[in-house]
């Protein structure tokens, strides 16, 4: 097993088990970037600005509308990546281009809901899972989690911010729902930051999306990794795939991160072709989970699935690499089904 399996392991059984003692940055390099960590928060961000984000809850697929199936019924949760912050309308959210996404591929209309706050760190999951769950007429199907970048940020221990994650995953599959959570993205490609913090921010995303990994496919839960969101795209197109902030995605780069989750979202339905064996050329396959994590870290857009819940080295996971489409855009209508739950 690789050093970073290890320590993601190592992660994942601390928060099973109430350990807390292992953070996302060593105290050591601290000191030693405190001057960059400043200087990182003077130059990204909001500075202080109101944070506006569009609401996309409502009814997606009209074209659907006449059907007689039931909506299919969608929640969104996490953090202002997945409630969209840093565009402008409400289509260009990954919420309502997962929606829009799911419903061309259903062929259904899809009801969305979405309760992620700005801000949130991985503890305010305990806070959104009752929103989501909190009407018994309407209980979704499928939840999306994008969580993580503000535990990095506010040296949250990873142990704490996946124990919450995982309690949040068993909850939601408890009820009967589907969990999909892109983990968190690399935080090592926000432009402004410099090394040496660029490296550690890089490192501590890394390791701790592979701990999410584990924790939530331990509990009946996908994950994709959000490398892409933040990762090798973003360093190469800052200023096409960066909000004007320099740290929240824009349009198009919510539309690159919405093209690598759809895929894993719509299988997590059996709405999604499904190959009898892993596409060896594309470097699939099946491996310990601890294993499956790092190597899902360290590629943006990689999915992976419980598959085997023990062998020879612990539970298994099958390691995926999903063709991805570009995702149609749409607007809301409102839904028709009763009261959306807020997140104040």
């Amino acid at each position: 097993m690789s050093s970073r399996a290890r320590v993601a392991r190592r992660i994942a059984a601390g928060a099973a088990y109430g350990g807390g003692g292992i953070g996302l940055l060593g105290a050591a390099a601290v000191g030693v970037l405190l001057a960059e960590v400043q200087l990182a928060r003077r130059q990204v961000g909001n500075h202080g600005d109101p944070v506006h984000v569009p609401s996309a809850d409502g009814l997606y697929g009209r074209a659907y509308a006449a059907s007689c199936e039931a909506p299919l019924r969608f929640v969104m949760l996490g953090d202002s990546t997945a409630a969209g912050q840093g565009v402008h309308r409400a289509r260009q959210t990954p919420a309502a281009l997962l929606a829009s996404g799911l419903a061309a591929v259903a062929e259904r209309t899809v009801e969305l809901r979405n309760v992620a706050l700005p801000g949130a760190q991985s503890d305010d999951l305990d806070r959104q899972v009752p929103l989501a769950l909190s009407d018994p007429d309407w209980q979704p199907d499928v939840c999306v989690i994008m969580i993580g970048a503000n535990d990095v940020t506010h040296r949250i221990p990873a142990t704490k911010s996946v124990r919450h994650l995982s309690a949040a995953v068993r909850r939601l599959r408890t009820a009967g729902c589907e969990v999909v959570v892109g983990t968190c993205p690399d935080l090592g490609s926000v432009e402004p930051v410099q090394q040496p913090l660029r490296w550690v921010a890089r490192r501590a995303s890394r390791q701790l999306a592979a701990a999410q990994t584990i924790g939530t496919v331990e509990q009946g839960g996908r994950t994709v990794s959000l490398g892409d969101l933040l990762g090798p795209e973003f360093a190469a197109n800052p200023r096409e795939l960066f909000g004007p902030d320099n740290y929240h995605p824009s349009a198009e780069g919510y539309q690159t991160a919405a093209m690598a989750v759809l895929p894993t979202l719509c299988a997590a339905l059996g709405l999604w072709p499904e190959e009898e064996r892993p596409d060896v050329s594309r470097a699939e396959g099946f491996l310990p989970v601890a294993r499956a994590a790092a190597k899902a870290a360290e590629e943006g857009g990689t999915e992976v699935t419980g598959a085997m819940p023990t062998g020879p080295r612990g539970p298994w996971a099958l390691l995926k690499r999903r063709r991805r489409h570009r995702v149609p855009t749409q607007d809301p209508t409102p839904a028709t089904t009763g009261p959306t739950p807020t997140t104040d």
